[in-house]
């Protein structure tokens, strides 16, 4: 099926679960591909294919190597193993966003699929194998969780500048995760893209349109993150609804620093286990604490108490910076709350970051157990006033 034309001219057609744009003219290709990578005049199509056999189920190679797996995609969507470069992905391409910026002649068009929750990672997190033990090295095949970008400029760019293109593009992609506080799956940072992403860069030979410049001085620079930033974003919104929306979430926030829900029901049953009969049951546990999850003031106070920790982690705060910077905010939460206990401060935890994450959720259950108390208070009231009605018949 024909899904889209670029305004250099090629067709983006979309079949057997692949994207696939075969050109139309002399192409300069810069590919991360294992499959004819690298800076390359030669080429005639490029392609990005889902690999999602299904849920729970993960990508396999179908080859002995990655290379002759993405050769063997290639032959059979009727294209020249030689003559092209593709990726492979588990996000499924009806999840593809394509997004053109244009400036007067120049035009950069991005074509992007994309998935974190799984698969998302920051930039010096610990290695999940390695390449130089072979038990290991068909791991990197079974990840799930790709950003693909392919992007095609419609002007004529040296290898140089197509090469500078590509760190640009990276950059945009990184800033769209940022922007979206997209945390990685394997370290409490932010994350940077997923362990397996790939690009292809692509320009126009061509075109009467030559340029030597696509840093982000340049106005191919700025069309290149402009186009880059919004279709990876629209495209993880597309696969997995990863939105500003859904990150409004004091858990979502939390995620990458291990505060879940789980964990804070846990914590909730250690603290009332002297108190059993006032025990909120699980399920009135989970409502409230949905309820409070992405209200405001939990969602702004989780967002700058999650500031300081990574701030600290950076080495841009002291331990005593970062004490008192969390407790103005927890002081500040536990104003509003309607508890005759004081705010106790963790102690003997075993690092600094443990000991505020601890604080916070002494919070958070405390706001849970004042709203149990007054839901408790009112179950009874209202069983003393059933009571008396039945005794006054």
């Amino acid at each position: 099926m024909l899904i889209f034309k670029t305004p250099v001219g090629d067709s983006v057609h979309r079949y057997q679960k692949a994207i696939v744009i075969p050109f139309t003219g002399r192409r300069g290709v810069v590919s991360t591909s294992v499959l004819n990578g690298g800076y390359h005049i030669d080429l005639e199509a490029v392609y990005n294919r889902d690999e999602n056999l299904g849920a729970g189920i993960g990508c396999k190679l179908r080859a002995a190597t990655y290379e002759e797996h993405l050769r063997l995609i290639g032959q059979e969507l009727g294209l020249n193993p030689e003559k092209i470069t593709g990726l492979s992905t588990a996000a499924s391409m009806d999840n593809l966003s394509i997004i053109v910026e244009r400036s007067r002649e120049l035009s950069v068009t991005a074509i992007v699929t994309g998935g974190v929750e799984v698969n998302g990672g920051r930039a010096g997190d610990k290695a999940s194998y390695d390449e130089l033990d072979l038990q290991e090295k068909q791991k990197l095949a079974e990840k799930s969780g790709t950003i693909n970008i392919i992007v095609e400029i419609n002007a004529n760019l040296p290898p140089g500048t197509l090469t500078r293109a590509l760190v640009t593009c990276t950059e945009a992609k990184t800033a769209a995760l940022q922007e979206l506080i997209a945390g990685s799956n394997y370290s409490t940072g932010l994350a940077t893209g997923s362990g397996t992403d790939g690009t292809i860069m692509i320009c126009n030979l061509d075109s009467h349109i030559y340029l030597t410049n696509a840093g982000k001085h340049s106005k191919l620079g700025e069309l290149i993150g402009k186009a880059v930033k919004g279709a990876v974003k629209e495209a993880l919104d597309k696969q997995t609804g990863l939105s500003p929306q859904k990150q409004h979430s004091l858990l979502r926030r939390f995620k990458r620093y291990g505060l879940n829900e789980e964990s804070l029901w846990i914590s909730y049953l250690a603290s009332s286990v002297a108190n059993e009969e006032d025990c909120l049951p699980k399920t009135d546990f989970m409502h409230r604490l949905d309820s409070l999850e992405i209200e405001g003031k939990w969602v702004t106070a989780a967002s700058l108490y999650i500031h300081l920790l990574d701030q600290y982690q950076w080495g841009l705060l002291n331990d005593s910076e970062l004490r008192e910077g969390g407790k103005l905010i927890l002081t500040d939460l536990y104003w509003h709350l309607e508890s005759k206990e004081q705010l106790v401060m963790a102690e003997d935890c075993e690092d600094l970051i443990t000991e505020l994450i601890t604080d916070f959720e002494k919070v958070i259950l405390t706001a849970i157990k004042v709203e149990g108390e007054v839901k408790i208070g009112q179950d009874r009231l209202s069983q003393i006033d059933l009571a008396a009605k039945k005794k006054g018949r």
